[in-house]
């Protein structure tokens, strides 16, 4: 366990300084960083060599984190986050607090409350939410396992996380629901 706790201390000290990170979550690896810091936002844009145009997803740990960055969050996302079988991520409007190139034109931000023990101590320990992008080239195929993440990835990070790199089982990213204060709702990814 200590080197699961080193790992985590170690992530949070990098994003704290306005690093990027790549680190396994509660679907593929992901690149990430301090999701307000709008430096360390525009460097994970250049490392994955993607256009800004094409939001971000970030990660939070809790509900109650959530709620720091959406205005009015719709009560069918409480229970979408609650009842889902699978990590879902929610596109919602009304971002507040966060880096402003990680906010979408329309005033939205794809947002995931992780449940997956690695990614959510990083988060609770970081106390803001986490960009949370798949560790790949924008245009190629996301890294399920650390041993798929390209090289040039690894190069370009400030720290990559130790945690869970043996691992090599199938993952999948998150479902991707858009909801709108209207009550309309329309699934991006299944």
């Amino acid at each position: 366990m200590a080197n699961y706790d080193k790992d985590i201390k170690m992530a949070v000290e990098v994003m704290r300084r306005g690093g990027v990170i790549l680190y396994p979550t509660d679907t593929v690896w992901g690149i990430g960083c301090d999701a307000t810091n709008p430096e360390a936002v525009a460097r994970v844009y250049e490392i994955k060599q993607r256009s800004d145009a094409k939001a971000l997803i970030c990660l939070v740990d809790s509900e109650a984190r959530l709620q720091r960055y959406v205005r009015n969050v719709p009560n069918v996302a409480w229970d979408l986050i609650e009842y889902a079988t699978k990590p879902v991520t929610v596109i919602l409007d009304g971002a507040v607090n966060l880096a402003p190139n990680l906010v979408a034109d329309d005033g939205s931000v794809a947002i995931r409350v992780t449940r997956e023990p690695f990614s959510q101590q990083l988060c609770f320990r970081f106390q803001k939410a986490i960009v949370s992008t798949s560790a790949n080239i924008s245009g190629q195929p996301a890294a399920s396992n650390f041993c798929d993440i390209d090289p040039a990835l690894i190069e370009a990070v400030d720290y990559v996380c130790t945690s869970r790199r043996q691992e090599k089982k199938p993952h999948t990213p998150s479902s991707i629901v858009r909801l709108r204060l209207d009550g309309q709702v329309e699934v991006i990814r299944k």
